[in-house]
């Protein structure tokens, strides 16, 4: 039996890494080793970006496809200007977006409602990839689509993404 008296050994970490929680249609910019995290992605957007030699890292929690389909001044709730929003503010921390990368998460049709054309959580993922292309932001990751809901964490040191879902063991992108 381990007997926890407060002091570390070389092979465990002294602190654990800040959280960051990220909620609906937020999105958080850190660095060092912090972990971004955000949950309840259904037909929602999780991107997250990184740019490993400035060790910046960048997520969103996207609602909805675009700010150009609805009138709304929150920029995080909208795939298209979420993004945008999120690599100025990488930008201003040091990041250079040739050296970004991507990683999508959601987009799930949990409960469809379209009567013709593809559910809002398609939507979502055709309009992040596009809104990265006009960056030339590569998407070198992704878990999207489905009908299952997700949880996420950016680990800022990394890059690495931890997507979890209930009916399956988590996945590393």
């Amino acid at each position: 039996m381990k007997v926890y008296d407060g002091t570390t050994t070389e092979s465990e970490p002294a602190t654990r890494p800040e959280r960051v929680k990220v909620g609906i249609a937020e999105s958080k910019v850190a660095d060092g080793e912090a972990h971004l995290t955000t949950s309840g992605l259904g037909s929602c957007l999780g991107v997250a970006v990184y740019d490993p030699a400035a060790g910046v890292a960048g997520l969103v929690h996207a609602m909805l496809p675009s700010i150009d389909e609805m009138e709304g001044d929150n920029e995080a709730k909208f795939a298209d200007s979420g993004i945008r929003a999120l690599v100025a503010d990488m930008e201003r921390r040091g990041a250079d977006r040739e050296r970004m990368t991507a990683k999508l998460a959601g987009g799930s049709d949990m409960l469809d409602f379209s009567e013709n054309g593809s559910g809002i959580g398609a939507r979502n993922v055709e309009r992040g990839r596009r809104t990265l292309a006009e960056f030339d932001i590569p998407v070198v990751g992704e878990d999207v689509g489905g009908d299952h809901g997700r949880s996420l964490r950016l680990e800022t040191g990394s890059g690495d993404l931890v997507v979890k879902s209930a009916n399956r063991d988590p996945i590393t992108l």
